[in-house]
């Protein structure tokens, strides 16, 4: 009977709370939406069910070394890359290697729009100031609104890695709801005829230009916020790979093979940091609306942006506004959806290409805004 009553103790049905249900319905969530809707599948499938693993119950501190916060635990160790910013690195150095950034080197204007919509990430930042969050907190969350797992995990693994999980989860979860959050803000911003604007096909780049742009990226990025050279550095890196023709195998793995095992890695381990226990708190909601503000407002920056842009530039010129929510850096879904509103508006005026360019500019500006709160707030 005493072998009983212990097996019973450390079953997972005698530890279980109201907060392990929560977190395992918001698991099933997440997978459904990734497979039902196909909503961002490579990241909530793996976040999905790392939430199913860090919430199935099991007796805490009686040495098991089962969860992710306890020390000798296998998910512990696989945690380590998450909180020493080891797996955001990786990820860029990926992204880089299947990113052209054609579109961007022939109409450079647009990386305005990627700077533009980074407005959230320092609004936001002022606004947990003000609700009591210290500097460091507050530029993690603020981060959210640049729509950027690896930089969010990034930043706040430097700054406020108690606020590590909460973080991560929300910045990912936005990122796979941009096709939900974006629309009815760039409708709203936007008018019909503005939504209709044709804009001219980006010219052809050369070569030597592709091979060029990370190099002086590089170099201007890293003078500029040298706190993002272990994001942009591998961004730009990775690009070089894939541009110069000459490390197709290296470019091939980085895209392939490495950015798969660690994205895996990354989403099960991120997903698992959210016992609830520790994962479920006040200020963890909080983190939620913060977050979602920062988004939406990084989204209408760019909007905003584009159409203040547009009072400079003449008729042949003009920018669609709608390419402006792709300054966020959720590569490629804004970029996708600034197409279907284009095309809901005029089935014949396809933005896609156009949008890719503050897209990936997107990218690079939140990794520089991230390197220069880190500068300022080391």
């Amino acid at each position: 009977m005493e072998g009983i009553l212990r097996f019973i103790e450390f079953s997972g049905f005698a530890n279980v709370t109201a907060g392990h249900i929560v977190m395992i319905l918001i698991g099933f969530l997440f997978i459904y939406l990734a497979i039902r809707y196909e909503y961002e599948p490579l990241l909530l499938v793996p976040i999905g069910f790392g939430i199913l693993i860090g919430n199935i119950p099991f007796l805490e501190h009686a040495g098991l070394q089962l969860g992710i916060y306890e020390e000798g635990s296998v998910m512990n160790y696989l945690y380590q890359g998450v909180l020493k910013g080891i797996y955001p690195p990786l990820i860029f150095l990926g992204i880089g290697a299947m990113t052209d950034f054609s579109t961007l080197i022939s109409n450079p204007k647009l990386i305005l729009l990627g700077a533009a919509a980074q407005l959230g990430i320092f609004t936001t930042y002022l606004g947990a100031l003000m609700l009591g969050f210290t500097n460091p907190e507050s530029a993690s969350i603020g981060i959210i609104g640049g729509a950027d797992g690896p930089t969010a995990i990034f930043l706040s693994s430097r700054l406020a890695p108690e606020l590590i999980g909460s973080i991560a989860i929300a910045a990912y979860s936005y990122m796979a709801l941009v096709p939900i959050i974006q629309p009815p803000i760039m409708r709203l911003l936007t008018t019909g005829e503005e939504r209709k604007i044709r804009m001219k096909p980006p010219r052809s780049v050369t070569r030597q230009e592709k091979i060029l742009f990370p190099v002086l990226g590089l170099l201007l990025t890293g003078f500029l916020a040298p706190g993002s050279l272990p994001l942009l550095g591998m961004l730009f890196f990775g690009n070089l790979l894939k541009e110069s023709l000459v490390t197709k195998r290296l470019a091939d793995t980085a895209r392939n093979a490495m950015i798969d095992i660690v994205t895996i890695i990354l989403g099960v381990t991120v997903g698992a940091s959210t016992q609830a226990t520790t994962f479920l708190t006040p200020q963890s909601m909080l983190i939620f609306v913060l977050g979602a503000l920062s988004f939406m407002i990084s989204t209408a920056g760019g909007v905003l942006f584009a159409k203040f842009m547009n009072r400079f530039l003449s008729d042949d010129n003009k920018i669609n506004p709608l390419i402006g929510a792709a300054g966020v850096s959720a590569v490629p879904d804004s970029a996708r959806v600034a197409q279907m509103e284009g095309l809901k508006a005029d089935p014949t005026n396809h933005l896609l290409m156009h949008a890719m360019a503050p897209n990936v500019a997107g990218v690079i500006g939140s990794a520089v805004a991230a390197g220069i709160m880190l500068g300022f707030l080391m």
